[in-house]
């Protein structure tokens, strides 16, 4: 690198050096409320319905998809 491109470089980056860095103020706490058995069993269908119902139909209907030779 030439002197001229690392002064070209640092001139740059020097400002962006002192910037102060925002920080993000994150809290956690305890929940208010356990979640119950109905609403575990409720999102783990859900689940169940959004990711591995697509797959299993698509694996089911393989078949159909190959293209005939």
């Amino acid at each position: 690198m030439s002197v001229l491109t690392s002064l070209l470089l640092r001139g740059l980056t020097g400002s962006a050096r002192r910037l102060p860095v925002p920080r993000a103020k994150i809290h956690s706490m305890p929940p208010e409320e356990e979640l119950g058995i109905m609403e575990k069993a409720i999102a783990l269908t859900a689940c169940f319905v959004t990711f591995l119902l697509p797959a299993g139909w698509i694996l089911s209907h393989l078949e159909d998809y190959k293209r005939p030779e």
